[in-house]
């Protein structure tokens, strides 16, 4: 009796922390869509901010958000998934293993403060890469890195041992076996990373506070070492260093659906995609 009264109070314990989850979730998207749906039009999205940011749309803040998410998981991502490839099928366990997944561990606890501050010191003024998209990119490809690295390490991890020997017994070399039978077998999985990554990467602010990011600006960038605007930091300017509260508090919160909506069309994307891989290894 005691066991099943155990388990049957676990149970609704694990049933009540995911309700009070999904609450919450719920609740904060109503907040923010019914604060920001006002705003909402084929003009806000193809404008350019007028009036001090009091009227007009964001669409050079959009198009500045997709540049650097775009860069920073080009950066990150390859980079990523080599080091994941060398720490599960190349490296030996020992101290130097132990010290880089410490080393990653950390990164990856690190405030995107500090990330914003380091880039600044390094890419904005060491290299005189500039405040840039470049500079920005850079950064949060750092910043997302662990991430990437971790989850890639974890997807190589859980391909069956039995499908390295069978590529070997086969007559593949390990690079072989890694590149035509582990890494297609783990894919799916990778990509997991990479949804978690642009998510991040898109509503960063610290990072491209200092790096990347410009107050205002009605030209789209030319070149990787321009600035631009980004929807993180345009609502955190908006909220923080607006004029007219009154006018530019839903366009912060306007600009906050659409941030949202922006990222949730991406890992769409990427969800499809991994869902199609994941159907086409089945047949």
């Amino acid at each position: 009796m005691t066991r099943k009264f155990k388990q049957g109070f676990w149970l609704i314990m694990m049933r009540l922390s995911i309700l009070v989850s999904v609450l919450f979730l719920l609740v904060f998207l109503f907040l923010i869509f019914s604060k920001g749906s006002s705003v909402l039009s084929l003009s806000f999205l193809l404008e350019a901010p007028k009036a001090g940011m009091t009227k007009g749309g964001i669409f050079p803040a959009i198009i500045g958000t997709l540049y650097l998410t775009g860069l920073t998981i080009l950066f990150s991502f390859p980079i990523g998934v080599l080091a994941a490839i060398y720490l599960t099928e190349y490296a030996r366990e020992g101290i130097l293993v132990n010290t880089i997944r410490t080393a990653i561990n950390t990164l990856a606890g690190v405030p995107s403060i500090v990330f914003g501050l380091f880039g600044l010191a390094v890419f904005v003024n060491m290299l005189h890469f500039g405040v840039s998209v470049l500079s920005g990119a850079l950064t949060l490809a750092i910043l997302v890195l662990p991430t990437i690295i971790n989850a890639s390490e974890e997807a190589i991890k859980s391909v069956p041992n039995s499908f390295r020997e069978a590529a070997y017994a086969l007559g593949a070399t390990k690079r072989q076996s890694i590149m035509k039978v582990v890494i297609p077998a783990a894919l799916p999985n990778i990509l997991t990373s990479a949804i978690i990554s642009i998510g991040r990467a898109a509503g960063e602010t610290a990072p491209i506070l200092f790096t990347a990011a410009t107050f205002y600006t009605r030209k789209f960038p030319t070149s990787i070492f321009d600035e631009v605007m980004a929807l993180p930091y345009h609502i955190y300017a908006l909220m923080t260093e607006g004029t007219s509260p009154q006018t530019q508090m839903p366009i912060a919160y306007g600009s906050a659906v659409v941030l949202l909506l922006l990222v949730l069309s991406i890992d769409l994307v990427a969800i499809i995609i991994r869902y199609r891989m994941r159907r086409a290894k089945t047949w």
